[in-house]
C-alpha cells in the first residue's frame, strides 16, 4: 500500500476542496529563524519592544512570506506533490495578521483545469488556497497555476513513486516472503 503524494491531472475535480492536515503552530523561534534566513530584519517581526510601543497590534506579527510558505507546503501532498512546474502565483493576499503561538490550517479549492495545448501528457490546474488560524479567521489567500502530469506521463516515469529503489536482502535483513512476512532464520 502506498500513500498518495499529489495528484495526476485526471484526479483533480473542479470545485473539489482539499483540507490539508495537520495544522502548524507558529513559534517565535520559527518566525525569527525564517526572518534571519531570508534577511527580513523588520522590527515588526523581530523586536517585541518595538512592536509593543509602536504598532497597532502591540506584539510581533509573523512575517507574511513565512505564513505563505507554510500554507504552500501544507498543500503539496494534496495539490502539487506530482507537479511538473509551479507556473504562476497569480495573487497573494495577507488579510489578517498571524501572531507567535497561532496555529495555521489550510485548504485548497480547485477553480479550473485545462489540458496542455503543446504536450498531451500534462495539464494545468488553477487552485485557491486559504489559510486560517485556530479561531477560523482567514489570514492568507492565494491563487496559483500548477502544471501537473497526466497518468500516461507518470506511467512512463515509474508510476506512483518514480525512482524508488528496492530494498536488497543481506545479512541484516533477509527480505520478505511472497506473503509479506519477514523470513525466519
Amino acid at each position: 500500500m502506498s500513500m498518495q503524494f499529489g495528484r495526476s491531472y485526471e484526479e483533480f475535480e473542479v470545485g473539489a476542496t482539499y483540507k490539508h492536515w495537520p495544522g502548524k503552530t507558529v513559534t517565535e523561534y520559527d518566525d525569527h529563524l525564517f526572518c534571519l534566513l531570508t534577511m527580513n530584519h523588520h522590527p515588526l517581526h523581530l523586536d517585541s519592544h518595538y512592536a509593543e510601543e509602536t504598532t497597532q497590534f502591540e506584539k510581533n506579527v509573523v512575517v507574511g512570506n513565512y505564513v505563505y510558505s507554510i500554507l504552500l507546503g501544507m498543500s503539496v501532498p494534496d495539490i502539487s506533490g506530482k507537479a511538473i512546474a509551479n507556473l504562476e502565483i497569480e495573487s497573494l493576499r495577507h488579510v489578517a495578521p498571524t501572531f507567535h503561538g497561532d496555529t495555521l490550517y489550510g485548504e485548497t479549492r480547485v477553480l479550473d483545469k485545462w489540458e496542455s495545448t503543446s504536450k498531451d501528457d500534462r495539464g494545468v490546474v488553477h487552485v485557491e488556497t486559504i489559510g486560517y488560524n485556530q479561531d477560523g479567521k482567514v489570514v492568507c489567500v492565494f491563487r496559483r497555476k500548477v502544471m501537473v502530469p497526466k497518468q500516461n506521463y507518470l506511467e512512463q516515469r515509474g508510476g506512483e513513486q518514480p525512482g524508488r529503489p528496492v530494498p536488497q536482502p543481506d545479512k541484516n535483513w533477509p527480505g520478505e516472503t511472497p506473503q509479506g512476512d519477514p523470513r525466519k532464520d
